[in-house]
């Protein structure tokens, strides 16, 4: 059967990226994790006091980023790593979420990682989540899907997962920091969070986590079907 691109792009913590993992297990297609890819080099931005303002210092700081994604045996999970440091649990911390949107907006960021996510798919049969892949990384998707969730709801999803990591963030400030993210993404200059016009839209406030799988998962065969039949005609 003919291999697709799934993108699926949507508002922090509305759990696209819960949902592209498990899609991906069921298509047995790899998943890419671009908001790790931001997260890493907002780390690494952090760590190395990088001034956001200064192109040159960016551009130069980019060229010392390597990002790679590795299973983790015992967990069952693709890690991200840093310039080969395990950072999967770092770049999920609320200093990282404060900063990751100012990050991601910078144009030489987008370029580099733009790029490297274009690679990753050049054959195709890949589940990957972010803000611009139907539109930007790859406008000729198979399928795209935008995912969104009351705010408030995303907020306690958000507060959920800080607390499995032990990390205890009030839902007010949370939801605040959402906003702040929210502003940022769509309205930046540089490829801003928007839905494609061929996208499904999937609102998930009131769904199961099964039930945006299912979905995604048969918006998915019907489009594989179709490639087949494309190809079968040309055949």
């Amino acid at each position: 059967m003919p291999k697709i691109i799934v993108a699926i792009d949507g508002f922090s913590s509305c759990g696209k990226s819960t949902t592209a993992k498990l899609v991906a297990r069921q298509l047995n297609y790899p998943y890419i994790d671009t908001g790790a890819m931001y997260r890493a080099v907002t780390l690494y931005f952090i760590q190395n006091h990088i001034a956001l303002t200064n192109p040159k210092e960016t551009g130069q700081a980019l060229a010392d980023v390597h990002i790679s994604f590795r299973r983790h045996p015992e967990l069952g999970r693709n890690d991200t790593y840093l310039n080969g440091l395990n950072v999967e649990d770092e770049i999920r911390k609320m200093y990282v979420s404060e900063k990751v949107s100012d990050v991601s907006a910078i144009a030489e960021v987008r370029h580099a990682l733009v790029a490297q996510q274009q690679r990753m798919g050049k054959t195709k049969g890949i589940v990957m989540d972010g803000r611009d892949i139907g539109t930007v990384v790859f406008p000729q998707a198979e399928l795209k899907i935008f995912m969104t969730a009351d705010p408030m709801i995303r907020a306690q999803r958000r507060q959920l997962e800080l607390m499995e990591k032990g990390e205890l963030v009030g839902l007010a400030e949370i939801a605040e920091n959402l906003k702040m993210r929210d502003h940022i993404d769509t309205t930046r200059s540089e490829s801003p969070l928007r839905q494609a016009d061929d996208a499904v839209y999937i609102d998930n406030s009131l769904m199961t986590l099964d039930e945006q799988v299912e979905l995604v998962v048969r918006l998915a065969d019907e489009q594989i079907g179709l490639s087949f039949r494309r190809e079968m005609n040309k055949a």
